[in-house]
């Protein structure tokens, strides 16, 4: 008798490329997925950089993660988006985003640095045509911002559609790159008169402000109140 077939296990670690091993510092990378998707889903902004008519372009911008993949909108107009449109074969680009979680002042200036996380990835971006790949990925998009906010604003019309420009990237090339603990001085120095340590930074809401023509009677939504 046949045996049942079991499930096949899903990768839990990107496979290390040329392009994805450090040459320097190569003990912080890591290529743990759990832990590349934590770092995406926490930055707001990615940079995306290209090349363009020879030379290097890096772009801000908002992005989203759906599983595997990576979502970047922007006007139809820009350039990244615009060069994809018109590549059947796509566009190679790199995705890097970076949370900076401290800064660690050292004795010695040489040995000033900053604690981080930071991703980067490389691929090919392609034009997302299908409409409702691309609504999904617009509903991902505003829900990246603030979890729950595509389900309590008005989806975007044809009009609105038509301006807007959708590329999806997979994380197929990924690595991420940390930087934790103290200070790294030289033995020589711990006695010189510096004050040194670790200087956490922090990243929250202030207190929402309403829309001065916002209609009387909504309130804040609980997405808002809890954070």
């Amino acid at each position: 008798m046949q045996g049942t077939a079991q499930p096949t296990s899903q990768p839990t670690a990107y496979t290390p490329t040329d392009r994805t091993v450090p040459t320097r510092s190569a003990e912080r990378a890591s290529y743990d997925k759990e832990l590349v998707h934590a770092i995406l889903d926490e930055a707001y902004v990615c940079h995306l950089g290209f090349v363009r008519d020879g030379r290097p372009v890096v772009l801000p911008t908002l992005f989203a993660r759906v599983g595997e993949r990576l979502y970047v909108h922007g006007s139809t107009g820009s350039r990244p988006l615009r060069m994809t449109g018109t590549q059947d074969a796509g566009l190679p680009v790199c995705l890097t985003v970076t949370h900076v979680d401290a800064l660690i002042l050292a004795r010695s200036a040489f040995h000033h640095s900053i604690n981080y996380r930071s991703v980067v990835v490389h691929g090919t971006a392609h034009d997302v045509r299908d409409p409702e790949e691309k609504r999904a990925a617009l509903d991902a998009l505003v829900d990246h911002v603030v979890a729950g906010r595509a389900a309590d604003s008005r989806p975007a019309n044809k009009k609105e559609l038509a301006a807007t420009a959708v590329i999806r990237l997979d994380l197929d090339e990924v690595s991420a790159k940390l930087r934790t603990g103290g200070v790294n001085d030289e033995p020589e120095d711990l006695d010189l008169p510096h004050w040194a340590g670790v200087v956490p930074l922090r990243k929250g809401y202030e207190l929402p402000l309403p829309d001065a023509d916002l209609t009387p009677g909504i309130e804040l939504p609980d997405y808002l109140a809890a954070r």
